[in-house]
């Protein structure tokens, strides 16, 4: 029975693996900006996050500073925490050796499927399993998104300007929120923020305006409680 489960959890990973097709953007991008398709290969092995590595290439290319670059995706990736807070009860009997490893392959789709499955079938045994399927199902599926890229990449010409294929993708991504009036609030003010603070020494404004976006939305939170 927990085999069935576990099956169909990863039926829905894999569904959930056609978003990475958009995440090959940040390997061909990458090559178009003039990193070595090893480099940009091995982001999906240290990194192994879309977002992170699309804003960690952004930025240097754009002249941020490594710290500045480490610390934005610091930044994006402290949702992790969350992730291992919730999901610490189910895997407290794990050595703290198997928690590092499986935390690697901890991604939102596999905790969102993950979670949910921990949630019904507290009493199974070895559900650290579960996580640890749902996890390497993304990661294939990533490194298969990635090595397309990078092989799209050094064919596309550059005529066609795939540099502008990273804030195209993020405009993708933002653009269903702004149906949401405090969504549209906050993403205002963080840009406000950016241009405001857009000569801040090491191109600091990256971090400065999320920061102030984000006591925005715990504002405006708080107002609509």
């Amino acid at each position: 029975m927990f085999l069935i489960k576990q099956a169909n959890a990863y039926q829905k990973t894999i569904i959930y693996s056609r978003d990475v097709g958009y995440f090959s953007t940040h390997a061909f991008s990458g090559v178009e900006l003039g990193f070595h398709p090893y480099l940009v290969y091995a982001m999906s092995f240290i990194i192994f996050g879309g977002a992170s590595q699309i804003v960690f290439l952004q930025l240097l290319s754009g002249g941020a500073s490594s710290l500045v670059a480490v610390a934005s995706v610091g930044i994006i990736n402290s949702r992790h925490l969350l992730y291992g807070a919730v999901l610490s009860e189910y895997l407290e009997k794990l050595s703290f050796i198997k928690k590092l490893l499986i935390s690697y392959v901890v991604v939102d789709q596999g905790f969102a499927e993950s979670n949910k499955f921990f949630k019904k079938n507290r009493s199974e045994e070895f559900l650290h399993y579960h996580l640890i399927g749902t996890g390497c199902t993304m990661w294939v599926c990533w490194q298969i998104a990635t090595l397309s890229g990078i092989v799209l990449g050094s064919f596309v010409p550059e005529e066609l300007g795939l540099k502008f294929a990273i804030p195209l993708t993020f405009i993708a991504i933002v653009v269903q929120d702004l149906k949401k009036l405090d969504h549209v609030i906050v993403m205002i003010t963080c840009g406000l923020s950016s241009l405001l603070f857009f000569d801040a020494p090491f191109k600091s404004y990256i971090i400065i305006s999320p920061i102030i976006a984000l006591f925005v939305a715990a504002l405006l939170l708080r107002l609509k409680k």
